[in-house]
């Protein structure tokens, strides 16, 4: 792991499962970025991970990792109802920021962070980590170069009754605090909102990343068997046609991928979960050679890359390739369109809606 001389100095907010499980890693092992602190309320909690991680610095208070003149920017990775407010903190004291999907909760709290995004220079990227895997990003640029008109694009999330068997054993195992600090009430017992809010936010994030802007929905939910799931119609802004499926939880392997057909030629892809590390199978025909494209996508830690990708934009003024608070505000307004369609079985306009899921 051979680390460039200008790295970026990341202060980590929140020492749960998400920062365990990928955000400490992540940040230490991107070539251009540095774990320099980490930021936890639960005492116990951040002496157990600084020991392990071994940042330069450990706080208990936020506004006093803010205040740290080393610390350029910041990670996010907190419970969804305290994302904009934490943002919108960091920001206000000069940090770039990097949160983790969704967002926020409503559409118009995404678009008050959108504006103090604007008025800060400054860069915040959505966790969509998918963009960040090979495989998607490969067919994102075939898309771009080459298939032409848009017909029609399919995904698929369909998380498993089996899914935490394998995520345990491919996880660390997860350290907990009586001390951490929670959301009132339980964000997580309405499984609906919890499930749209949670794996909705990947499989829109990735449908706009690689069918355009999403114009409208109409859409089905069935709760059954102790599972959800939802059809949804799509309308693109370009004219082409669309159809996801967002099922959880299903008897049998996780499954996410997608199809796109287009003018000069069509893309197929399978996702893995991001633990596996590994990228997705993507094949995109051309009608331009006749012959199938699949990249190997040797180096597929998602988590890892996003923090790249973040860092490069931040000290090097690379393009965004992650999703910015835009991303971040129209995934917003497609879960809400969503919501609103499966509860008046009409169809919804993106640019009409506004509240939460």
């Amino acid at each position: 792991m051979k680390k460039e001389a200008r790295l970026l100095r990341v202060g980590v907010l929140g020492c749960g499962p998400i920062s365990q499980f990928a955000h400490f890693d992540a940040c230490r092992k991107a070539r251009n970025a540095e774990l320099y602190a980490i930021c936890d309320l639960a005492d116990d909690l951040r002496t157990k991970m600084a020991a392990i991680h071994e940042p330069r610095a450990a706080y208990r208070d936020y506004d006093e990792m803010l205040a740290d003149g080393q610390v350029e920017a910041v990670v996010i990775g907190v419970a969804d109802q305290f994302h904009v407010p934490l943002c919108r903190k960091a920001l206000a004291a000069g940090k770039h920021v990097l949160v983790e999907k969704p967002l926020g909760v409503s559409v118009e709290e995404c678009e008050a962070l959108r504006d103090a995004v604007r008025e800060s220079g400054r860069t915040l990227q959505v966790g969509n980590n998918r963009r960040f895997d090979p495989g998607v990003a490969f067919a994102g640029r075939f898309l771009r170069e080459e298939i032409g008109e848009r017909l029609a694009f399919k995904s698929w999330y369909c998380d498993s009754t089996y899914r935490y068997t394998m995520t345990d054993n491919l996880q660390p195992i997860p350290r907990t605090s009586a001390q951490a600090r929670r959301p009132g009430g339980d964000p997580k017992a309405d499984k609906r909102r919890y499930f749209m809010l949670t794996h909705g936010s990947h499989l829109v994030d990735t449908a706009r990343f690689l069918g355009g802007e999403i114009a409208a929905v109409r859409a089905r939910h069935v709760e059954r068997a102790g599972a959800h799931c939802w059809f949804v119609e799509a309308d693109f802004a370009d004219g082409s046609l669309g159809h996801f499926d967002l099922t959880i939880a299903i008897r049998g392997d996780f499954e996410e991928g997608f199809q796109v057909y287009g003018e000069n030629g069509s893309v197929h892809g399978r996702v893995y979960l991001p633990w596996f590390h590994k990228s997705s199978f993507v094949e995109c025909f051309s009608t331009r050679d006749g012959q199938y494209h699949r990249p190997l996508g040797e180096d597929a830690y998602s988590y890892k890359l996003q923090i790249e990708g973040f860092a490069d934009t931040i000290l090097n003024g690379a393009p965004q390739h992650g999703a910015g608070v835009d991303d971040g505000l129209a995934a917003m307004r497609a879960m809400v369109a969503i919501a609103r369609s499966v509860e008046t079985q009409e169809k919804i306009r993106l640019a009409d809606v506004t509240g939460g899921v």
